[in-house]
């Protein structure tokens, strides 16, 4: 097994191959487990070190959907710490005119 696709067509590919032949269900398929989730952190942190190296439009095209909703998520976070801690109110005032930017972008993306 190579790969892992969601109901939507999503795919995300193992990180290295499950081989059932010759072994028992109860076996493969906890390493099959496993390896679900090793690759979804792994195509998780990717996302996340991407998200600065790109427009957020062409980011969001090039992961699957929930790595985009949590490497967003993780971003905020980020962003919003840091925009109170070095600049209060007046920082948190723009990074939210920055966000309506980006809301607006995915808009037109999405159009």
């Amino acid at each position: 097994m190579w790969a892992m696709i969601s109901a939507e067509g999503e795919q995300v590919n193992f990180v290295k191959k499950i081989d059932p032949k010759d072994r028992n269900v109860e076996y493969w398929m906890g390493d099959v487990e496993k390896m679900m989730t090793t690759s979804v952190r792994h195509v998780l942190l990717h996302s996340i070190e991407d998200y600065t190296e790109r427009p957020r439009t062409e980011w969001v095209k090039c992961h699957p959907g929930m790595c985009v909703l949590n490497g967003s998520q993780v971003h905020w976070t980020s962003d919003v710490d840091q925009a109170i801690r070095e600049r209060g109110a007046v920082g948190v005032k723009d990074y939210f005119d920055f966000l309506e930017k980006q809301l607006t972008d995915s808009v037109v993306l999405v159009r």
